[in-house]
């Protein structure tokens, strides 16, 4: 009867509420096939939520040593991506860089296993691989990864990445955060003739969602 517009959206504990096209409808011709409609997209998007949702409480307890924060069927699409990175942001520096190149590695980059992976906080890069863009075309690209519990990647951070990608020759460069870029940042990063791909921690939830990574 909500969706179809009939009452109020209903609370727990207190009556329900005719809207104003609830007290003037003739009950024997409800639902319309408008209506009809609705409500069958309605449960159908309703539906989806629920497996995404119980898609992601299996990411966070494949992805992590502690235990798995159990999502709620009725929180907003925004509060299971929350509760995943916060649980991303629990990751050593060192395990967070490889759980980074495992995702790229899904989105279609060959891992280099030699180059660009030292030790975490060396102030290089934090993986390097290859991307085939078609048969003839193959690209360097230069990872980095960091794992931010408090405030912002700014402009500073991506001019230093910008740098070491030169040193690698990298053509592409890929940065990823639990936290998220500030306008500065996201404007340096396309500036020049090495752009770099920001993925912030809204962005890396849904990708791990999509490529259903596992650690």
């Amino acid at each position: 009867m909500f969706i179809a517009g009939y009452i109020e959206k209903p609370e727990r504990g207190k009556d329900i509420i005719l809207t104003e096209k609830g007290r003037i409808s003739n009950e024997k011709f409800f639902p319309t096939l408008e209506e009809k409609r609705l409500i069958d997209q309605y449960w159908k998007n309703k539906s989806e939520l629920r497996k995404a949702r119980k898609k992601a409480n299996s990411i966070i307890d494949d992805s992590t040593s502690t235990k798995a924060v159990e999502i709620d069927e009725n929180s907003g699409d925004s509060d299971w991506k929350t509760e995943l990175i916060d649980q991303l942001k629990k990751f050593s520096p060192g395990k967070f860089e490889s759980f980074s190149r495992l995702l790229i590695s899904k989105m279609g980059v060959r891992i280099d296993n030699q180059r660009g992976i030292i030790r975490s906080g060396d102030h290089s890069i934090d993986g390097f691989g290859y991307f085939q863009s078609d048969e003839f075309r193959t690209s360097r690209v230069a990872i980095q990864a960091k794992r931010f519990t408090n405030g912002s990647v700014g402009e500073p951070e991506i001019d230093r990445f910008k740098g070491v990608m030169d040193s690698f020759n990298a053509e592409y460069g890929i940065f990823i955060t639990t936290s998220y870029f500030t306008d500065q940042a996201k404007e340096k990063a396309v500036v020049g003739n090495n752009s770099v791909t920001l993925i912030d921690g809204i962005k890396l939830a849904s990708l791990v969602q999509k490529y259903q990574l596992r650690v």
